[in-house]
C-alpha cells in the first residue's frame, strides 16, 4: 500500500493513477467488470454506493483522505474488497436501504471502514496469546508478550476510516479485529507476498462463512507493540482504552 501511494499521492491526476494502477493490477469486481474509480459526482442521483460499484465497476471517489485510502485497500486488498462489495450489494437487492442496514451489511460495512486483519501464528502459544487478548488481559498480551508478539504476530489496517484516523493518531482508535492463523511458512515471505497471502485468505474466509459482528473483537491500535512510543504499564493500565472485559450478567 505505501508504494501505491508513493506513487499517486504527489499527483494532481491522481484518479487517473488510481486507474492506471487498477488497470496495471487487472482488478475486476465480482461481475468481472474492470475495476475503476470515478469522480463522486458521476454516481447518479439514488443510486447506492456499493450497488454502482457491483453494476458497473466504477467506485466513486472523492478528493479526500478517506476514499483516497479507500482505493488504496481497492489496489492492496482487491479480493477482500471485491467479496464485500458482492455481500453488500446483494442486501441492497434482498432489502433495500433503508435507515437500517441489516446485520449481514453492518457487519461488512464495519469491516469495511475499521477492520484491522491480525495474523497470528498457528500453534499453542498463538492460542494461548489469543485467548488473553480475548479476556482483554491488555498488559499480559501486549506487555509482557511483547517480544513474543513482534516475532510471531502482526496487525495490518483495513478499513480506510481506520486509516484516516491514524493520519492525526490518538491513543483510544480502536479497531474491529478479525484474526487469520498462520503457518509457520508465512513467516518467510516478503511483505507483497504476505499481504497476497491475507487478501487469498481472508477472501476464502469470507466465502465460507457469513460475517457476523460477534466476530469482531476490539483491539486498541495504538498498543500493538511497535506502533506507538511509551508502551510502559503505565501506557496499557489506562482503562479508559484498555477496557477490562464487560460481564454479562447471567
Amino acid at each position: 500500500m505505501q508504494d501505491a501511494a508513493a506513487l499517486i499521492r504527489e499527483r494532481s491526476d491522481w484518479r487517473a493513477c488510481l486507474n492506471q494502477a487498477a488497470q496495471q493490477a487487472g482488478l475486476r469486481n465480482h461481475r468481472d467488470l474492470p475495476l475503476h474509480f470515478i469522480a463522486q459526482e458521476d454516481l447518479p442521483e439514488g443510486t447506492a454506493y456499493e450497488a454502482h460499484i457491483s453494476a458497473t465497476g466504477g467506485v466513486p471517489t472523492r478528493s479526500n483522505l478517506h476514499d483516497y485510502f479507500n482505493a488504496l485497500v481497492w489496489l492492496s486488498f482487491p479480493r477482500t474488497k471485491q467479496i464485500l462489495n458482492a455481500l453488500q450489494a446483494a442486501q441492497i437487492v434482498a432489502l433495500g436501504i433503508g435507515k437500517s442496514r441489516g446485520p449481514a451489511r453492518d457487519a461488512a460495512t464495519i469491516f469495511d471502514e475499521n477492520a484491522a486483519i491480525l495474523v497470528v501464528a498457528e500453534g499453542q502459544a498463538g492460542d494461548d496469546w489469543i485467548a488473553a487478548w480475548r479476556q482483554h488481559a491488555w498488559s499480559t498480551c501486549l506487555l509482557t508478550q511483547r517480544d513474543w508478539f513482534l516475532q510471531h504476530a502482526e496487525l495490518w489496517a483495513f478499513g480506510h476510516a481506520l486509516m484516516e484516523k491514524l493520519v492525526a493518531p490518538y491513543k483510544a482508535i480502536t479497531t474491529h479485529t478479525r484474526v487469520l492463523r498462520a503457518p509457520a511458512t508465512y513467516w518467510q515471505l516478503s511483505h507483497a507476498q504476505r499481504r497476497q497471502w491475507i487478501d487469498g485468505t481472508m477472501c476464502e474466509q469470507l466465502q465460507q462463512a457469513p460475517l457476523l459482528n460477534q466476530d469482531y473483537h476490539p483491539l486498541p491500535v495504538l498498543g500493538v507493540p511497535g506502533w506507538w512510543e511509551g508502551q510502559d504499564s503505565a501506557f496499557y493500565a489506562d482503562t479508559q482504552v484498555f477496557r477490562p472485559r464487560r460481564v454479562i450478567a447471567a
